[in-house]
Parts: structure tokens; sequence; C-alpha cells
């Protein structure tokens, strides 16, 4: 009887990843509610692309249309293979939706040339493509051919398929009714792989995935991604030197690693893939979804709400979760990121009050605007709670200024002086403590920066101890004055959370580490300094010049508690998260010797300032 029920069990709790959602146990079985069918639906210029059709059986009624745009695959295929889960969640899932995926351009089972980012196409002409009209196409194909379905249609994405759903807005089909871009791509040179001009490093993997194309439709892996002979990625990177040195791992034949290696600058290569410049006039309701803490995609969510907001008239919201890539997605009850947590069943709220509640008012309700939903949801990621307003930023806010003063305090005067220390790129700053190797980074942003700041070549400022709660919302502005004995550097800034020695650990607590005193990574970024002044135009800095440096920090919305400090750290190498500048300035990095790699000194001085909003509760 045991073995019987723990079969059971396993049957049960059996789960597997679709379209990028991890998925919960849920009694449920796809197969007995929904009927399936594959169906090639052809484009205006003759490629067919695979699309996938999960229909209700019961025909009593009519649905509307929920679709999802992936370069990942629409799997499983064969019209008697099943999911465990299909749709943006469980809710809308039983409900009853057809629910439809689509294998996009040249990816698995669909026709045609795969390009990465594909750039849009205004005031396309007879047969001219791009993921705009495809996406109308196939919008206008379903409507037309699909049975029981109501003439709406929503769409949605994570990541990837968040950008494709962003583009869906673009020149769209009269029956898409409501959008929700999630994590969201918004500009390729400031996601994902690049950060303000710096490669991310710790993506280069993942370029397999995206460099190498396929000829024909297939349903099995045509890349293979990249073993490493350590579990150590900091010593693997460290090794390997200069980034020139990975080409013996992507030849020509990886697209997309030469087009990283040729186009280092944000020239017109990249500048036509930005989907955000695109986004106005905008006729669908749109929901923007992100996390707080997306390692990978936290630009785009930001940067699509706004331009939406202040180009368009449509219904337009967003939701900021405490979540790092996609976890609003997954059901795991206690809610964290690293060893900070935030709360319970966190996700599964947010699924069933706001997403459902966001398509089923536009697709099967009134569709007048009236949701009840606020025009902004936010995570206080501080104070662990949601906050409500009405514009983003809040308006009751207030600019005030930081400096990075002497004696390594946080001030409201400039001073005059600075602090300096040595970047050496063969010894750089680790972005995480922890020893091994990550597919795509997540955990670090909100990791304990204790092993930082106690390195000779990371600088630390920070206030007294908070005899009140301060809240932060909005965009963070660092308005560094630095100098550099070199003619390149890069320039990182991390605003922290410095914890009271009685906080207590919890069950996410690592075992080397304690709460107490624990320095968490509220924000950071980096600045790649010869695109200070422009990311298409780079210039090397004179030595021991001092210059100006701007990095825009993306926003937050954080109360440093009472008993807390706010705390910045200062660098230049954050290793293997981002490539090693050669703080030689040369024209591509890319092709960088071993010998432009030197020893620098670099200084930062006390009238670098700090520009944040404070909200006024």
């Amino acid at each position: 009887m045991r073995l019987i029920k723990l079969a059971l069990f396993k049957s049960v709790f059996l789960l597997f990843i679709v379209s990028g959602i991890a998925q919960d146990s849920i009694p449920y079985n796809v197969k007995d509610h929904y009927t399936k069918k594959e169906v090639d639906i052809v484009m205006r210029d003759g490629i067919k692309l695979h699309t996938t059709i999960y229909s209700p059986k019961d025909t009593s009624r009519q649905y509307p249309i929920l679709m999802k745009r992936t370069p990942y695959s629409s799997i499983p295929y064969g019209e008697d293979q099943f999911p465990s889960k299909i749709s943006p969640n469980e809710f809308l899932m039983k409900e009853g939706n057809i629910i439809v995926y689509q294998d996009v351009r040249g990816r698995w089972m669909s026709e045609g040339v795969y390009d990465n980012m594909r750039a849009y196409i205004p005031n396309k002409k007879g047969k001219q493509f791009d993921e705009a009209s495809d996406t109308y196409d196939t919008i206008d194909w379903l409507v037309k051919n699909v049975s029981n379905n109501n003439g709406k249609v929503g769409i949605w994405g994570i990541s990837y398929p968040g950008f494709y759903a962003t583009y869906s807005l673009l020149d769209s089909h009269p029956a898409l009714k409501a959008v929700s871009p999630q994590a969201c791509i918004g500009d390729f040179f400031f996601d994902d792989f690049h950060h303000n001009g710096a490669y991310l490093l710790s993506y280069w993997r993942v370029t397999a995935l995206f460099g190498h194309e396929k000829t024909e439709p297939t349903n099995e892996a045509w890349y293979t991604f990249t073993d490493l002979p350590t579990e150590d990625q900091y010593q693997f990177f460290l090794d390997v030197g200069p980034l020139k040195n990975l080409d013996k791992y992507y030849k020509e034949d990886n697209v997309f690693w030469t087009q990283l290696k040729e186009h280092p600058n944000y020239d017109d290569f990249w500048q036509k893939r930005g989907i955000i410049q695109h986004l106005k006039d905008i006729k669908p309701a749109v929901m923007v979804v992100g996390g707080l803490f997306d390692a990978e995609d936290l630009y785009g969510p930001f940067e699509t709400y706004e331009k939406i907001e202040n180009r368009s008239k449509n219904y337009n919201i967003m939701v900021f979760g405490p979540w790092s890539h996609g976890d609003w997605a997954r059901n795991k009850g206690r809610q964290a990121i690293g060893n900070v947590y935030f709360g319970d069943d966190i996700s599964e709220k947010y699924q069933k009050n706001i997403e459902t509640k966001f398509f089923n008012h536009f697709l099967k309700k009134e569709g007048d605007g009236n949701t009840g939903l606020p025009e902004i949801q936010i995570f206080d990621t501080g104070e662990k709670k949601w906050d409500s307003f009405e514009n983003w930023p809040p308006e009751n806010t207030e600019k005030k200024v930081f400096y990075l003063s002497g004696a390594e305090n946080l001030s409201e005067k400039a001073e005059d002086g600075f602090s300096e220390f040595v970047s050496d790129p063969k010894k750089p700053v680790p972005y995480s403590e922890d020893i091994k190797v990550v597919f795509t980074p997540r955990k670090y942003m909100t990791d304990d920066q204790r092993f930082a700041a106690r390195r000779p070549d990371v600088l630390v400022f920070e206030t007294s101890i908070l005899d009140e709660d301060v809240t932060l919302s909005g965009e963070i502005l660092a308005k560094l004055k630095v100098a550099t004995s070199g003619t390149d550097a890069d320039w990182i800034v991390k605003l922290i959370d410095v914890f009271p020695g009685d906080t207590e650990d919890t069950k996410e607590t690592q075992e080397y580490l304690k709460m107490s005193n624990y320095h968490m990574m509220v924000r950071s970024e980096v600045m790649r300094g010869r695109f200070r002044n422009d990311f298409s135009k780079p210039e090397p800095f004179i030595p021991n010049k001092k210059t100006a440096v701007n990095i825009k920090l993306q926003d937050i919305h954080h109360t440093f508690k009472k008993g807390h400090k706010i705390q910045i750290q200062v660098q230049s190498t954050w290793f293997p998260l981002i490539d090693l500048n050669p703080q030689t300035y040369v024209p591509n990095i890319f092709k960088a010797e071993e010998s432009h790699f030197t020893k620098e000194t670099h200084k930062v001085y006390y009238d670098s300032a700090i520009e944040v909003n404070i909200l006024n509760k």
C-alpha cells in the first residue's frame, strides 16, 4: 500500500517546465478539459509558423484567445501530448480560455530565418514582415478559423516572449484587446547582454541559444551549451583572459557572438533592435509586469511602461513585485530572493487578484477600463508590503542628495578631496561570494555585500544609524566625479541596506551567513566609462583628469527601516558578472590583447552625489 501511495504521490507531483513557467502540483489534468490542435499558419510572405491551440472541451460558450509567441519552443509537440499546465496561470486555465502557443519565425517547428530581436519596420509594404506583422497575421487567422472564440485576443509573455508581447502592440490587430509584457526586453543594449555598454559575461553561455541558426523545422535542439571545465566560474573566466580567447568556443557559425564582437557600441545595429522607441499611440490595454530583483530584464519593464504612458492614451498599468526573473509565474509559497525573505503566497495572489482580473476584464467582461486595479502596484521591499499609486514615480516625493564624503560618510554637503583605490584586472572584485557556475545570474541581486565592503578596491560610504524610516521611490542617479591613471574604466555603484545587529536568520539564510548586520544589495548598476557622454561614440579618459560619470540606477521602492543604515559602494570591477575593462582604451574590448589590461589607480571625489527620491508618507 505504501508503494502505491508513493507512486501516486510521484505522479501527482511530477512537474516539467513549459514555456518558461515552473509548474506547481495541481489536481487538474489538461487533457481532460482541453482538446489540442497543431497548425501551420501562413504569413504574408508565405512562411509557415507552427502554432498549438488548446480549446476547452466545453463548447457551450465562446472563449477569448490567450496567446504566447516564443523562441523557446511550444513543447510538447504532438496532438496527443499535453503539458501539465497551460495559460498564464492556473486560474485562467481552469475557468476556460482558448490557449495558443506559437514558435516564432526561424525557431523550432516554424519556418523562416530567425533574427535575434528582429527590427521593427514602420509602414510595411507588400510582403515586408516583422514580428508585428507575424502577430497580426496569426491573430487574423485565429479569429477566423478557431471555433467558439469570442473575437477577443490577449497576449502575454515573460522575458523574450515578453518582448514579442510588446511587439504585438505595434500595428496591432483590431481583435487584440489586452497585452501583458512581463520582464520584457526593451532595448538589447541595456537589457540582458549589455548594461550601459558593459558586456554581461555571465550571459556568455546563453549565446549558444541565440547564436546558432537552424535550416529547417525541428522538434529537437540544434544547439549545445558549453560545458565549463570547472565549477568555479570566477576562476574559469579569469583563466580565459581577454574576451578574444572565447572565440575557440564560438566560431563564425554562431551569428550572435559575431554580432556582439562586431558591434561593441550602440550603433545602428542595436538601435534598430530597440522596441521601446516605437511605443506610441498604443491601442490595446497593457499591464506591464516586472520583478524588482530581476537581474535579466529590469530596464525593459520600467521603460516600456513609461514610454506607453507618455505617448499613448490607452489603459496602461504597471505591477512590480519582490521577484527575480519570472517568479510571479511560480507558486512556491515563501517568496525570497537569495537570503532575503519577503512573504508568503505573493505570486499566487498576484495571479488570482491582478493578472486574471486584468485579462478577464478586457477579454470576457465590459472592457471599459474600470478594472478596479490601481495604476501602479509596487512592493515595498523594505517594509515587505504592497503599495499602490496613481503615478510613477509617486507624486508625493522630494529629491534628496547624498554626497560621497570623507570618513566613508554619506553627507548632505559636498567636500573637497577624494578617496582612491587600485583596480587590478588580475584580481577583480567578485559579484558574489558563491563559488559555482550560474547559467544566468539571479540571487546576487539581494546578496550580502560585506565581502565587498572589506576589500581595498571597494569604496564604502554610509549614513549613521537611521532614527526613522526612509522610503526611496523611483529613480536613483549617481553623479560621480572621478579620475583614473588609465584611459578607460568601469564604474559600479551599489545601493545597500545595512541591517541592524539583532536581525534574525530565516529559513533562507545560507549556512555560512548571519542576517545580523547583513548588507542587502537593493540596487546596483555599471557604466562603461568610455560611454559616459554617448553610447554610440566611445571616448577615452584623459589620465588623472577629473571627469563626470553619471549612472542611472533602475527604479526602486524600498524602505530603509529605523535602526538600519543606507550604504553606497563604488568599485570598478564586478566579475564575472561583467567582462573586464582593460583600463587601457582600445576601440573594441572584444579584440583587446593581454597587454592592454593594466593595473590603474582610480579616484572618487567628495563632490560625487547620489540623487534619490524620498516618499513622504
